[in-house]
């Protein structure tokens, strides 16, 4: 049996687009991880981690009920942050982005995000599924490094809201990615990061 990782980026944030570094869930965001629920009721979990975050918090709420034989537990490890700053192959368009966050920020986020790969990726979890609520970043950064991308690749990759990315190791093979900010259980007005309709 394979060690399987769901990772999830947290529902929408409420306010978030105000510049509100954390807080609760919108009201959409409540009905992403609702429906995120429904999609995993059933499934066998035997952890589940969380980003200590609010935001983060709020989806676990929604989502535990889900597993009432799993307590679901902060880890430090899953917190939003930078592991990398600019690289010469980085494109330029990230380069504001970049120029707002210390080199302190950066180091630490680069800490954090070996830590992480090496709790959460560990080999030798047989028969174990494990759920972490996380952030943008940090799912990019998982999923850069089951893909042995570049590390600057991390800042290019995506998560909508209650999305699902689904990694699996099995027995003798290395990690897989299974699927990528999966949102099937979204309904469209639940979709974050989709472009914008063109106007006509």
């Amino acid at each position: 049996m394979p060690h399987t990782v769901i990772l999830v980026r947290h529902g929408e944030q409420l306010d978030a687009e105000h510049g509100v570094i954390d807080g609760p869930l919108s009201p959409r965001g409540l009905a992403q991880a609702q429906a995120l629920g429904k999609r995993l009721a059933g499934l066998h979990i035997d952890n589940v981690w969380h980003s200590p975050l609010e935001r983060a918090w709020d989806t676990v709420r929604v989502l535990s009920p889900n597993f009432p034989d799993v307590t679901p537990e902060p880890s430090a490890l899953l917190m939003d942050c930078v592991p990398t700053g600019m690289y010469p192959e980085t494109p330029e368009a990230f380069a504001p982005f970049f120029k707002s966050v210390s080199e302190a920020e950066i180091e630490a986020g680069g800490a954090l995000m070996s830590d992480a790969v090496a709790e959460f990726l560990a080999r030798g979890k047989r028969r174990q599924t494990d759920l972490l609520v996380t952030h943008n970043a940090v799912i990019g950064w998982f999923v850069r490094e089951v893909l042995d991308a570049p590390a600057y690749k991390w800042v290019t990759l995506n998560q909508a809201n209650c999305g699902l990315t689904v990694l699996q190791q099995k027995p003798g093979r290395p990690w897989a990615l299974v699927a990528h900010n999966d949102l099937g259980h979204l309904s469209v007005d639940l979709r974050t990061g989709l472009p914008e309709p063109y106007s006509v």
